[in-house]
C-alpha cells in the first residue's frame, strides 16, 4: 500500500516531527511511504530520514525561491488542496488538526483518512464539524485518547498506538557519568525554569554533578539569566541542538523533564531506549504514561514546594547507584515495547481493521 504522512514541515526540530519520521521509517519496511511537508524552509531535515522514505514538499519556502502567489496561508491551503484532490495514496495520515480538517474535506472518498493526534486542537469547532468524515483518530497515549473520545462523541473511532523508536542498535548509558540531561524546545510549556531551580538545590549538595540542556528556543535568554541569577555557571550547560539526542542521553545517568503538560513522550522514550531512568512530574501526561516510579524512573508530585520535591527525587537517585541501575534496566524493557517493528505491527492491524 502507498501511505502518505502529512505535516506542516518535516524540516524543524520538534518532537512530533521526530515521531513522524520514526513512524515513516517503521512503515517503510512493509509499504511505500512518503512524507509530505506543506512547507520546506531548509535544505535538509533536522532529523535523519530513512533511505526508503520519499520526501515531498508542497511549498518551497527557502530563501531566494520565488512564487507566483504571495506568501501566506492562502498559498499553503491551495497547495494542500491540490495535493489532496489529486492524491493516489491508499492511506493518508495527517499529523496536525489543521491538515486533518482539510483532508476530511477534500481527500477522495476511497482513500483511508486517519488523523494522528498528540495534543488538543487549538480550535475545536472545525474538528467537531469535519472529523466525522475521517476513518479514525489515533493518539499516542490512553489519556489523550479518552480526551478525543469526549471531544468527538459522534466522530470516527479513537485508537491508541504509541510512538515508535527508530531502529537500533541504541547507545547505552554506562551510568557512571555525573550528568543529568534534558532535551527539547526551550518554550514556556517545557518549564525548564523549574528544572534549573531544582538543580540549584542539587548543585549545592552535590557540586560534582552537572546539568546539560539540549535544544533551542525563545526561552533561552530568560533561562540563561536564571542560571546567572542562581550562580550556576559551573553546573548548568546549554549544549545547543543535536539530531542525535539519544547519543547525548547515553552520556547521562539521569534524564529529567519538568514539562507542565506534554502529550508527546518522545524524549522520555529516547532516554529509556538508552537505558537512562527518567524523573518527571506526575501531572505531565506524556511522561506519566511511560514512567513508573520504582520501575523505570520517578514521578514527582506537583504543587507546593515543587523545586524542592524534584531536587529530592534527583538527589535520591544520585546517591543510590544500585537503584539507578535497577531503574535503567526497567527503562530498557519499557523501550523494547516501543520498537519500530512492534509499533508497525499495531498500525498494520489497525489499517486492516479499518479497510
Amino acid at each position: 500500500m502507498r501511505i502518505s504522512l502529512l505535516l506542516p514541515s518535516a524540516y524543524g526540530m520538534r518532537g512530533d516531527v521526530r515521531a513522524t519520521l520514526n513512524l515513516a521509517s517503521a512503515l517503510a519496511e512493509r509499504h511505500e511511504v512518503e512524507v509530505v511537508s506543506v512547507r520546506r524552509h531548509k535544505d535538509k531535515p533536522f532529523f535523519p530520514v530513512g533511505p526508503d522514505i520519499a520526501m515531498r514538499s508542497l511549498i518551497d519556502a527557502r530563501p531566494g525561491v520565488r512564487h507566483l502567489l504571495p506568501r501566506g496561508q492562502l498559498r499553503a491551503e491551495m497547495a494542500l488542496w491540490r495535493m489532496l484532490r489529486g492524491t493516489k495514496s491508499d492511506i493518508l495520515l495527517a499529523m496536525r488538526p489543521a491538515i486533518a480538517v482539510q483532508m476530511a474535506r477534500y481527500a477522495p472518498r476511497g482513500t483511508l483518512k486517519i488523523a494522528r493526534e498528540w495534543g488538543r486542537p487549538a480550535v475545536p469547532g472545525p474538528v467537531r464539524k469535519h472529523y466525522p468524515r475521517l476513518d479514525a483518530v489515533v493518539t499516542a497515549t490512553e489519556s489523550a485518547g479518552a480526551e478525543w473520545e469526549r471531544l468527538l462523541p459522534r466522530g470516527p473511532g479513537v485508537h491508541v498506538v504509541t510512538d515508535a523508536l527508530p531502529p537500533g542498535p541504541w547507545p547505552r548509558s554506562r551510568m557512571d557519568n555525573r550528568i543529568v540531561a534534558a532535551g527539547g524546545r526551550w518554550v514556556p510549556a517545557k518549564a525548564y525554569d523549574r528544572l534549573i531551580r531544582a538543580f540549584a538545590i542539587v548543585a549545592d549538595k552535590r557540586p560534582d554533578w552537572r546539568l546539560r540542556l539540549y535544544g533551542s528556543g525563545p526561552e533561552e535568554n530568560r533561562l540563561r539569566a536564571l542560571v546567572a541569577e542562581l550562580d550556576l555557571h559551573n553546573h548548568v550547560y546549554f549544549m545547543g541542538t543535536t539530531p542525535d539526542l539519544a547519543g547525548e542521553f547515553a552520556k547521562a545517568s539521569i534524564v529529567a523533564t519538568t514539562a507542565r503538560s506534554d502529550d508527546l513522550g518522545m524524549t522520555v522514550l529516547e532516554a529509556m531506549g538508552c537505558g537512562v531512568p527518567v524523573v518527571a512530574y506526575e501531572d505531565a501526561r506524556g511522561p506519566a504514561e511511560f514512567v513508573a516510579t520504582g520501575y523505570n524512573g520517578v514521578l514527582v508530585p506537583s504543587g507546593d514546594g515543587e523545586p524542592e520535591r524534584f531536587a529530592m527525587a534527583l538527589l535520591a537517585l544520585i546517591d543510590d547507584d544500585r537503584r539507578r541501575r535497577s531503574l535503567a534496566a526497567g527503562a530498557r524493557e519499557t523501550a523494547m515495547r516501543h520498537s519500530a517493528a512492534d509499533v508497525c505491527e499495531q498500525w498494520d492491524k489497525l489499517i486492516s481493521s479499518l479497510r
